[in-house]
């Protein structure tokens, strides 16, 4: 792939930002407004997306997500904690030397690692180099003093995670956050996984703020994303 494609592939990625006014962007603003309704009450300022299995859209929901709730005013700090595949700062266009593992092995600490991005009030931290121990790092508190350290400068917190059906880096952060938000796509995500990964989920004692259905065909033609509550 050229690098005139990549870079044009990556700002498909980050519609929400390219293209604030598609009506994909738009859908993922009513995301965002679902997500305050499922947090009324209680004071969310973390939470992390995942999925069940690879290839269904998660850390693309993420990024956009992190777009939308900086583009409403929140300084918004964006994690990779996929630790094992690390791939979202390709979308953000920048390097991935330092990032989540140098924070909690502590060889670097969490300001000199973050990213600033072309987006206003949105922060990005990327994964860092593949470790050895990801579930253990992630587990670690070392990790909880991490998203202690990012409330007294951020309004949110927004984590991506690998799928919970894969490894077990989900299920170790699911309480250490705020609330979860599962991804599963239309017309490939099994109902069986998506049931599996939200018990998993539960038993982690994790609060499930929603599931995005991702890559739903109207007859349009047109993807959109639907939130809800079940």
């Amino acid at each position: 792939m050229g690098l005139k494609k990549k870079v044009q592939q990556t700002i498909r990625q980050l519609i929400a930002y390219s293209e604030p006014k598609s009506p994909i962007s738009e859908q993922y603003r009513n995301i965002r407004t679902n997500i305050q309704f499922a947090s009324v009450g209680t004071d969310t300022r973390s939470f992390i997306v995942t999925s069940s299995n690879p290839s269904e859209g998660k850390t693309t929901t993420t990024a956009n997500l992190a777009v939308v709730f900086a583009q409403q005013g929140k300084k918004v700090l964006l994690i990779d904690a996929d630790m094992r595949k690390p791939s979202m700062h390709t979308m953000f266009r920048t390097e991935n030397t330092l990032g989540l593992t140098s924070v909690l092995s502590k060889q670097s600490k969490l300001e000199s690692c973050v990213r600033e991005t072309t987006v206003e009030n949105l922060d990005f931290l990327p994964a860092g180099a593949v470790p050895p121990n990801p579930a253990e790092l992630l587990g670690s508190i070392r990790m909880e003093e991490l998203i202690e350290q990012a409330y007294k400068s951020y309004d949110l917190v927004i984590i991506d995670t690998p799928p919970v059906l894969a490894v077990t880096d989900a299920q170790v952060l699911a309480n250490k956050c705020d609330g979860i938000v599962l991804v599963v796509r239309s017309n490939h995500t099994e109902k069986e996984d998506a049931l599996k990964a939200k018990g998993l989920l539960a038993n982690a004692k994790g609060k499930l703020l929603g599931v995005v259905l991702n890559a739903k065909q109207q007859e349009d033609s047109n993807y959109y994303y639907y939130y809800g509550t079940k």
